[in-house]
């Protein structure tokens, strides 16, 4: 993982871009806060369904979910 400063990121976009392809990770940072990773796409879905592990059941059921979220706003209107 690389912490670049967002005015180096944007001075040598290339190399970074390139970086990122390899496997590496960037944060960029603006006035020393974290505000964005760059990464490749590959690991953005790996991330993605690696943090949603475990969240999803295998058994539900679109029926009963609508029938769920059509209470939950009849009870607040």
């Amino acid at each position: 993982m690389m912490t670049v400063t967002a005015t180096d990121l944007q001075n040598n976009f290339g190399k970074y871009l390139q970086a990122v392809q390899m496997g590496d990770e960037i944060v960029i940072l603006k006035n020393g806060i974290e505000v964005a990773r760059l990464i490749s796409k590959e690991r953005s879905v790996s991330f993605l369904t690696d943090s949603l592990t475990g969240i999803l059941q295998n058994d539900y059921h679109e029926d009963s979910i609508r029938l769920e979220r059509a209470a939950k706003y009849e009870s607040i209107g």
